[in-house]
């Protein structure tokens, strides 16, 4: 199945959701033997220790709850697979959702409303959930996921490779108040001419995740839309500067790789990458020297963006209410501390460095206040939209020509925004 396929399929299953939910409510909870399954997009294997672990401790008072079963279904073909799963009748009980898909999945009913469950569990305080982070997973005043991770992007650094550059760190940069995207690009350039290694990576983007570059051109103030949804910012200078910066960077500069070109951070092939904390458990066992740094201040000034995940319990699931009671015990508070060695949790009690020091060890209490504790409190969420699997796959079809040397970035650009106004204005 080719990717522009696979995003047109999403895109008609989400729009199903709303006729496969209208069919019924959740169902009651079953007497007989239960077995969950939960789609996630780690393999981490890290990740997935955890995550048994709470499920076995569930599955001890729960003896009707014979399996729970972890599922990972890789990042870059997510959602597709989720909501082709879903509109063959083959979905999970629950599952993880990106940010960008949490307008459709929460508008369609497709979601079990998890306030009653919540408020019922033991010792839960749903008052102690951020307002701010439960906020994209809402509407009509209920809850329909839990935001399990409100991750703001960092930029690791290596620093073995800046150092064998003749560049000055990040760290040494911040501390004359000289981190920005200027010098960071500049930083990368070094790297990739000096080395041969990789300047800076934006994980996850690959020439396909644009929304990922929203870690990029935030700091020029530019955006995808609006914050109504209905008036593209493509075309808008802001965005047109950014672009034409990051596309020097790439195709005169060198400072990042080029299409077609693959280089992990954490195995010591680049500079720099964009990503979350959740990542920093590659770095276990590394071999070089690492930092973790907030965004450089672009020309608007300092700046965070921030990625969300949501975890949902299907109505349509074999299991909906064992789901919904389930994913209680997974996010109540002594387990929310412990996810949050790899997920920043949306419980404000939670959110200190202090907290978050004590399950994520590989990190200092200076990083997380300054990546994670301090973006949090002031960063923008990626852009999500309602119907976003179709818009997307028009932003990257329209973005497409910019990935090449002689593009025409604003051209590129304007072509972006007269192939999603038709679709913004649904």
């Amino acid at each position: 199945m080719t990717l522009h396929r696979g995003m047109r399929l999403a895109a008609v299953a989400l729009a199903g959701l709303i006729g496969l939910a209208a069919c019924g409510s959740e169902k009651a909870a079953d007497s007989g033997p239960v077995s969950l399954r939960v789609t996630v997009w780690t393999a981490n294997e890290a990740h997935l220790k955890l995550f048994n672990s709470i499920a076995d401790e569930y599955k001890k008072t729960h003896s009707n709850v014979t399996e729970i079963k972890f599922d990972p279904i890789p990042f870059e073909s997510y959602t597709t697979t989720l909501t082709t799963q879903i509109a063959g009748g083959n979905g999970p009980d629950l599952a993880w959702l990106l940010e960008n898909s949490a307008p459709d999945f929460v508008s369609s009913g497709a979601l079990v409303p998890l306030d009653d469950t919540l408020a019922k569990a033991d010792g839960y305080n749903v008052a102690d959930l951020s307002p701010s982070a439960t906020k994209l997973w809402q509407t009509g005043g209920k809850l329909y996921a839990y935001p399990f991770s409100t991750s703001p992007f960092g930029i690791f650094v290596n620093t073995d490779l800046l150092k064998a550059a003749g560049q000055k760190t990040p760290a040494e940069l911040i501390a004359a108040g000289q981190w920005d995207w200027t010098g960071a690009y500049a930083a990368a350039a070094a790297v990739k001419a000096k080395t041969g290694k990789a300047g800076l990576v934006v994980r996850d983007f690959d020439y396909k995740g644009w929304d990922n570059l929203a870690s990029i051109w935030t700091g020029w103030g530019a955006q995808a839309w609006s914050a109504d949804g209905k008036t593209c910012g493509f075309a808008a200078p802001e965005m047109v500067d950014a672009m034409t910066t990051l596309h020097k960077a790439i195709f005169t500069d060198k400072a990042l790789p080029g299409p077609g070109t693959a280089a992990d951070f954490f195995t010591g092939e680049a500079g720099m990458t964009i990503t979350q904390i959740s990542r920093a458990s590659l770095l276990k066992d590394a071999k070089f020297g690492w930092d973790l740094v907030p965004l450089p201040a672009g020309p608007k000034g300092k700046y965070a963006v921030i990625g969300q995940a949501g975890i949902g319990a299907l109505k349509k699931g074999k299991h909906a209410a064992e789901a919904a009671d389930f994913l209680a015990f997974f996010t109540r508070p002594d387990n929310s501390a412990k996810l949050a060695a790899y997920f920043p949790p949306p419980r404000q009690s939670q959110l200190t460095a202090e907290t978050l020091a004590k399950t994520n060890p590989l990190l200092k209490p200076e990083q997380l206040q300054t990546v994670v504790i301090d973006g949090i409190a002031t960063g923008v969420v990626k852009p999500s939209h309602s119907g976003q699997a179709e818009i997307s796959q028009a932003v990257r079809a329209a973005l497409d020509p910019l990935w090449k040397a002689d593009a025409d970035v604003k051209g590129v650009l304007d072509g972006v925004c007269s192939a999603i106004n038709p679709l913004l204005a649904k």
